[in-house]
């Protein structure tokens, strides 16, 4: 029984390192097979090929396209001196809820999309391709980190900015000045936290003392306004904006000096700051996803050499350039950057789609977009840039201008801003039927 027992084990040992074996060269297999730059299920493209054609298209396409990126951010960036372009304008929130519709769309329609159809084509093993949704998959780790980006990028701004320091001393400031009797109004600013509620948290704070990112939008909007509520809240949103033009001085005699302007404007200053800390993130986190998903797209439409496909992407990639542009230079005018700062961030995203034409033009004689490996590359770059775009889009850029007090109190502003969204959405997934 022994010898058996032991010949058993012998067996299924070795039983195991076969099927080990077998693993790992099945493993190998569908690696070197993904790696493959071999064409694969081009027939069909060759039919519209006009390698001529195709060559005179892409130099439109690069001249229609860098026009309408240039335009499409210049127009917040230049216009928002100009009282009918600020970007604290009506008419601006609106034209930036349409572009936040079309970024939306870009990522759920057309990048995701394609990331789908690209790493579930034919040509890809089945193995590990098809066993696993990775399209899904990259998307939502590419908007977890960007989440975690656009939160560690908010804490190093507001360090930066010695905000935590400035904070501190108007607290000690306000305690020193208040001891003596409160003779001169002055109310500490730690006391406002106790007019919250017994619980001491400010408006938009987590139980723990965390605030989310739209929570920092959500405290800033409150304490701007004086905390007060319902109806109050958009009555206190329009006279606040009347004592701003009249820089306070009836605002101070009228409710009294101390309180008012210890808390008020000092507060207001905080969260300025933070909303412009705010908008720097944003505006180079956004950037940073539409400059990954132009580039290929720029190359995809630069390696092409089939008018028919080129043709219908002129104007899609034109009309998706403008208004990505429009959303990012609202951004980048909202963050008040230096001049300097504001031309490389703009001339970054107007050429960048152009180039990627440009690259992609340069290197289709030898580059195969049907190879197993380019398929691979592009779905999960397409992930990517849709999980960063999808995230943008609903938090940054519709949940904080749609949740802000602004757009609560006024009720023909988000008629029109939804209408916007709704529209902007609309007619980029729209585009779908020829790009």
């Amino acid at each position: 029984m022994l010898f058996i027992e032991d010949l058993w084990e012998l067996l299924y040992l070795d039983h195991f390192q076969s099927q080990a074996q077998a693993f790992s060269d099945v493993v190998v297999e569908a690696i070197s097979k993904s790696m493959s730059n071999s064409t694969c299920g081009s027939s069909e493209l060759e039919i519209c090929r006009d390698d001529s054609s195709a060559l005179i298209l892409k130099l439109i396409a690069i001249a229609s396209i860098l026009f309408g990126g240039i335009i499409g951010i210049a127009i917040p960036i230049i216009g928002k001196h100009s009282h009918f372009l600020k970007t604290d304008g009506s008419l601006f929130v609106s034209a930036k809820a349409f572009a936040a519709g079309v970024i939306l769309a870009t990522g759920f329609v057309h990048m995701l999309s394609a990331a789908s159809e690209a790493l579930s084509d034919p040509c890809l093993p089945e193995y590990p391709w098809k066993k696993f949704p990775f399209s899904g998959f990259f998307a939502m780790t590419a908007s977890l980190l960007t989440l975690l980006l656009d939160f560690v990028g908010t804490q190093y701004y507001e360090r930066k900015q010695g905000l935590n320091k400035a904070s501190e001393e108007q607290v000690r400031v306000g305690s020193v000045d208040a001891n003596p009797g409160h003779e001169s109004g002055i109310m500490p600013i730690v006391e406002v936290k106790e007019l919250n509620g017994s619980s001491g948290k400010v408006f938009g704070e987590e139980e723990h003392g965390g605030m989310h990112i739209v929570g920092m939008h959500a405290h800033a909007a409150h304490h701007r306004h004086n905390h007060p509520q319902g109806q109050d809240a958009c009555d206190g949103l329009v006279s606040s904006r009347d004592h701003g033009h009249g820089h306070g001085h009836g605002h101070g005699h009228a409710h009294g000096s101390g309180h008012e302007h210890g808390h008020g404007h000092g507060e207001s200053d905080v969260t300025d700051v933070e909303s412009g800390l705010r908008h720097v993130v944003v505006s180079q986190i956004l950037e940073l996803g539409i400059l990954s998903h132009s580039v290929i797209i720029g190359l995809s439409l630069g390696v092409s050499q089939s008018p028919c496909t080129i043709r219908p992407l002129i104007a899609a990639l034109s009309f998706h350039q403008f208004f990505e542009g429009f959303a990012l230079g609202g951004c980048i005018s909202q963050a008040q950057f230096k001049t300097l700062s504001t031309t490389i961030m703009a001339c970054f995203f107007a050429i960048t789609t152009p180039a990627g034409i440009g690259i992609g033009t340069a290197i289709s004689s030898f580059y195969n977009p049907n190879s197993p490996r380019a398929l691979a590359a592009e779905g999960i770059l397409d992930s990517l840039s849709a999980g960063i775009l999808v995230y943008m889009a609903l938090v940054d850029l519709i949940a904080a201008d749609f949740l802000s007090k602004r757009m609560s109190c006024n009720f023909r502003l988000q008629v029109v801003s939804y209408c916007m969204l709704f529209l902007g959405a609309g007619l980029m997934s729209s585009l779908a039927v020829w790009a």
